[in-house]
Formats: C-alpha cells, structure tokens, sequence
C-alpha cells in the first residue's frame, strides 16, 4: 500500500479532508495530513485565502515540504489547490517520490525543477467550469505538464466548484466527488502494484 502526505487547501484541514484520508486509510494506505494552519478552518475561500497571506503562502508552502521531512522516503504527495504547491515541489524535488495528486492547481513542469522527474506518475484534477482552475492558468500548466511528463493524466469533471472533492464545503459536487475519489484509489493501488 501506499504512503501518502496530503496538503490541505486554503480553507484549512476540514473535515471533508480528514473523511478524504480516512476512506484512504479505509483502503489500506498510510496517509499523514498535517495541518499547515494549526487548528484554524475557515468556511469561506477568501478567508482561508486572507489567512493564507497573513502567514506567507511561502512559510505555509514550507510547512508542507517540513512535513515531508519528518516522514520516509516512498511517498505519493496529494495537494489540493494551495496544498499543490509544496506537494508538486516535494514530487519534482524530494527523492524516491511515488507519485503526485494535483488537484485544483498545477504550475508548469520546470517550476520547481528543470523538468517532471521520470519515473513518477502524477494526475491532475480540476473542474471544467472552475474559474480558479480555468481561468487563472492552471490548467494551462496542467496541459503543459501532462505533455512533458511520461507517465501522466488530466481529469476534469462536469462541475465548477474549486474544492468539488471536499464533501464538508458549500463547492462540494457528490457525482464529481465519487469519481475523483475512485480514480486517485485506482492511481494508488497501480502505484503499489
């Protein structure tokens, strides 16, 4: 089974993220979600985003890439949306990555590194009519990353909400949700294969 770091988005650790890890925990894999906020959870986006300023996105980004360190070597790092940037970092970075879950952001392959390292798969998910994702050129380096890499995929889902998988959040979509959650579980047991 697999060992899985999750990132948590800009609202914080929610509940709907813990239920996340759980079902993964459910299937058999090992999965460590710190809480880059200590403790702080926010309803609202923008708040979250407020909260994410006030701290510095580079100290929080730097939590994340902490939290590797703490851990082994072997892991699948899944982010969702401002968790993206350190678990792309760590998977382009961090030896003996597994694999990589980009979910509502994704920056281009040489961000971090001169390329998507070989060997490590990674999808992207991302709602066709979210405007974060749309609109402000994340899936735009999602594409250019899916091109560049070996061992790659792209989902996007009938739906608009940023956050779609998280069932605790007003953006939750159920149909989204179940199949996102169905195609990263596929992902982890190929990855253990």
């Amino acid at each position: 089974m697999a060992d899985v770091l999750l990132l948590h988005h800009a609202q914080g650790l929610t509940e709907g993220l813990t239920a996340f890890a759980d079902t993964l925990r459910g299937a058999g894999h090992t999965v460590t979600a710190p809480d880059l906020y200590d403790g702080k959870v926010f309803a609202d986006l923008v708040d979250g985003l407020g909260h994410a300023e006030k701290v510095g996105f580079g100290a929080l980004a730097k939590r994340g890439v902490d939290a590797a360190e703490a851990l082994g070597e072997d892991l699948v790092y899944v982010g969702f949306s401002l968790g993206v940037m350190p678990a792309q970092q760590l998977a382009q970075t961090r030896a003996g990555a597994r694999g990589a879950v980009l979910v509502g952001s994704c920056v281009g392959p040489t961000e971090f590194a001169p390329g998507w390292p070989a060997g490590v798969p990674v999808q992207v998910h991302g709602g066709e009519r979210d405007e974060i994702f749309v609109e402000e050129g994340d899936l735009d380096a999602a594409r250019e990353l899916v091109a560049a890499a070996a061992d790659a995929e792209l989902f996007l889902y009938d739906c608009d909400g940023h956050l779609f998988p998280d069932a605790s959040l007003d953006d939750h979509d159920e149909a989204a949700a179940a199949l996102f959650t169905e195609r990263v579980l596929a992902f982890l047991a190929r990855l253990d294969g």
